[in-house]
């Protein structure tokens, strides 16, 4: 993937991308998003560019260098969406779309999360696990917070106690962090039999916290991830874990900004919200009524 010069690009799409792991392109879940993105704009007839905070001159804002790099539109994927500089966009009058994340009016593409923490706990819970633990990403978004609001819900739901100790806040994306998490959990009295976590990265974490304490997967402890990468689907055992519609989302972001700048009269407005598919992979052990 390629960033072109957007001056000499007459159609040419920004795109805020500054997540928080510092992966940046490596990512193994928003490069599959990114690059059926800039599939998409480039058969349109639109180039790409990307813009980071480092870039913005002292004083600058986002509007700023969007008009500077003479973008018609921009897709913010990653950002902190508290900076007064990032509300701007949604007002600024620049055609602007959210991926993964609900901000404002702005139009956006995100997954069904609600549908996907529910198959996972239902999961877990069919499999006969009644302790389940959830350690999930920071919770300044509109994704991670429903997320937790539903794993709470289903829980509550199957009448099953969810211990304070047993809801951890980590980081998307930060194996050293979940693993650190992970074996907390994995030390407690009455610990897990389950634990979900935040993304599949996570689970090369948990994997080592487990093997640190002596634990097998999954007859001594259970874990489901979120994402439906390909690297944990090549793990043995196979991940359990949602697989979001990453080539979807990417190209719908793309179709409905576009939209937005030559045809805003008509635009599609409303989220998009993709389904989700649960992967069973080898990760959850069926486990009887004794645990």
């Amino acid at each position: 993937m390629t960033a072109t010069n957007a001056a000499d690009c007459p159609h040419t799409l920004g795109i805020i991308y500054e997540e928080e792991s510092g992966r940046g392109l490596t990512h193994p879940f928003f490069i599959l998003i990114l690059e059926a993105f800039r599939k998409k704009a480039e058969e349109l007839g639109y180039d790409i560019t990307f813009i980071h905070h480092t870039a913005l001159q002292e004083g600058e804002s986002w509007q700023d260098r969007l008009k500077k790099n003479s973008c018609a539109g921009v897709c913010i994927v990653c950002a902190y969406f508290e900076d007064p500089s990032i509300k701007e966009l949604s007002v600024c009058g620049i055609p602007c779309i959210t991926i993964d994340h609900l901000y404002r009016k702005t139009p956006a593409v995100l997954s069904d999360n609600e549908t996907g923490v529910r198959k996972l706990v239902e999961y877990a819970i069919q499999q006969g696990h009644k302790r389940i633990a959830y350690v999930h990403g920071h919770n300044n978004s509109v994704v991670t917070r429903t997320r937790i609001i539903q794993f709470r819900n289903v829980m509550a739901f199957y009448d099953l106690p969810v211990p304070k100790e047993y809801i951890r806040e980590g980081l998307y994306d930060d194996i050293t962090l979940t693993r650190s998490i992970v074996q907390e959990l994995l030390s407690l009295e009455e610990r897990p039999t389950c634990i979900l976590l935040p993304d599949d990265m996570g689970y090369l974490g948990a994997q080592e916290a487990a093997a640190r304490l002596g634990l097998r997967i999954p007859e001594d402890i259970s874990f489901e991830g979120y994402d439906g990468i390909p690297l944990t689907q090549a793990l043995e055992p196979k991940l359990t874990t949602i697989r979001q519609s990453t080539t979807q989302m990417g190209i719908t972001a793309a179709e409905r900004l576009i939209s937005l700048i030559e045809n805003p009269q008509n635009a599609n407005r409303m989220p998009a919200i993709f389904p989700i598919e649960l992967l069973e992979g080898g990760t959850v052990a069926k486990i009887g009524n004794s645990e």
